[in-house]
């Protein structure tokens, strides 16, 4: 029986009872309580892809650019912008009467510190680091991009709705090492971080910026104007979705991000309670192999691993209802351009194949360390189906059960699985992330550079340079089915499927909720 299941039917007074306490003292009008899909313990959203982490960057900090509900990018920090006939130059004006939330104004330097420093740890960034000879400013209130080539995605790039967004931070901060997580959280975001109610376990604070600038058009996604409507917002730490669900029907919070479909009926019976598809895009599950240690630096102990798996088994643990999950190989999702499909692979397991796949492979029967989060409601019943999965194929598996921020931390070491490394983990992100082969941190193969996993493949990386610089849309499409091929061919890593997000929030409370491919909490206001 799956965990949503147990928790819809099992006991929850005592986690009521702690969650009570975490809430304790009545909500007001001006104070906005929701239960976020996970607790946040780290607060750099460009030293980590985590997707809670990117949710806290979008309330602390702003971006230069955004998409609109259109999916079209426009202008957010940025004033204008302009492109030289040789398309070689991308000159970009701030608006003005852009503050720090400590008053400092916003200036051309700390966007050039902001855009080097998330370039270095996102992969479509680094891709337009390689592309630029020099980033300069002009005065305090513009900048130019100087490329060495054309480059046609710099909006694409500045613009990317999610992990890792190039959030904008002072100069300052910004010049932290990459590698380390910066300690100063000055935003120019519509909230502020209340680091001194910051309970880790329990709950995040953050309080409406004062100082925060909105555009003057109407909100449109992640667009527009950004209006805090409410002084004060609080995440709270309820890890049992049965928990969260009660406390919503209590009135004791005002929204959960991600309730689980087991538990859709109880939302639905409440009058008072309203599901909301925030997200209807959609996410993608995926499988990331560790290339650095075997016996997944091993190309074909990768295949083998994809040969073994069944996404509908997997989908059916995690999401429950085939009205919300989708059944999908295409590494850059089903429907979409570059969304190229690979048969019965990772659809229909063949042992057979996975079998010999392992044998050529040399795998000598290390058990292979799987870690496993917990507390993340969008991926935290797969691991138990893929072990099964796996072990059929030959593989012995070493599940390590543990909350997300330890996975997190954990991902990021490149150590043997023996000195607290690791060899598979699971995560989710958005659609609009992951189907454009220039922009999808997965799909890079850029070594010691690349996303968590680290796969070394000279080969993808120029096809995803010449794919950068087409303008042919018919080539374009030629190189995005290309370097699918290669992702899959090397196995990089394994599509576990896509599925819709919805929210649940007390409708007798709230109102304004913008869907996105992100959680908004700019716009939402209590009656």
């Amino acid at each position: 029986m799956g965990l949503w299941k147990w928790v819809a039917r099992g006991a929850v007074a005592l986690g009521l009872a702690t969650a009570a306490g975490a809430m304790a003292g009545p909500a007001t009008a001006q104070t906005l309580r929701m239960v976020s899909h996970a607790d946040i313990k780290i607060l750099d959203p460009i030293w980590t892809t985590a997707l809670i982490t990117r949710n806290h960057g979008y309330m602390v900090y702003d971006v230069l650019f955004a998409k609109d509900a259109d999916l079209k990018i426009q202008p957010q920090m940025a004033e204008k912008y302009t492109v030289s006939d040789d398309k070689l130059t991308w000159t970009i004006t701030l608006r003005e009467g852009l503050e720090w939330s400590d008053g400092t104004p916003v200036t051309s330097e700390d966007c050039i510190a902001s855009i080097k420093r998330w370039a270095a740890r996102d992969g479509f960034g680094q891709i337009l680091l390689k592309a630029t000879s020099d980033i300069k400013a002009i005065d305090a209130r513009t900048f130019a991009i100087v490329l060495k080539e054309p480059f046609g995605l710099v909006l694409d790039a500045l613009g990317k709705p999610s992990s890792n967004v190039p959030f904008m931070m002072p100069k300052r901060v910004a010049e932290t090492d990459p590698n380390k997580q910066i300690e100063d959280y000055t935003g120019s975001g519509p909230f502020m971080l209340k680091r001194d109610e910051w309970k880790p376990g329990e709950k995040i604070v953050y309080v409406k910026n004062p100082r925060y600038n909105p555009r003057n058009e109407p909100p449109s996604m992640l667009a527009g104007g950004k209006i805090a409507k409410v002084d004060r917002v609080e995440w709270l730490a309820i890890p049992d979705p049965a928990t969260a669900v009660n406390a919503l029907m209590a009135g004791e919070i005002d929204l959960i991000e991600s309730p689980v479909p087991d538990l859709f009926p109880m939302l639905k019976a409440d009058k008072n309670i309203a599901l909301f598809g925030w997200n209807a895009l959609g996410s993608q599950i995926i499988m990331r192999f560790n290339t650095l240690h075997p016996p997944f630096n091993n190309v074909k102990a990768r295949q083998a691993a994809m040969w073994a798996l069944a996404q509908e088994d997997m989908l059916r643990a995690q999401v429950g209802d085939p009205e919300i999950y989708k059944v999908c190989n295409a590494p850059f999702v089903c429907g979409t351009k570059y969304g190229k499909g690979y048969g019965d692979l990772l659809i229909k397991p063949n042992l057979e194949k996975a079998r010999a796949l392992l044998k050529e492979s040399g795998y000598d029967g290390t058990p292979v360390a799987m870690l496993q989060q917990t507390d993340l409601q969008s991926s935290n019943q797969v691991q138990a189906v893929a072990k099964q999965q796996l072990e059929k194929a030959g593989f012995k598996i070493d599940l390590l059960p543990m909350d997300w921020q330890t996975v997190v931390s954990r991902r990021a070491r490149r150590e043997p699985p023996a000195q607290g490394g690791w060899n598979i983990f699971f995560t989710t992100n958005i659609t609009l992330d992951l189907d454009n082969p220039g922009i999808n941190a997965y799909a890079a193969g850029t070594c010691e550079k690349a996303w968590f996993g680290w796969p070394c493949d000279p080969e993808i990386e120029t096809l995803r340079a010449a794919f950068i610089r087409e303008s042919d849309p018919a080539k374009q499409k030629e190189l995005g089915y290309a370097i699918s091929d290669r992702l899959v061919d090397q196995g990089l890593y394994a599509p576990v499927g896509q599925y819709k997000a919805f929210g649940a929030y007390r409708k007798d409370r709230l109102s304004g909720w913008l869907a996105g491919p992100v959680p908004v909490v700019w716009n939402i206001s209590k009656k």
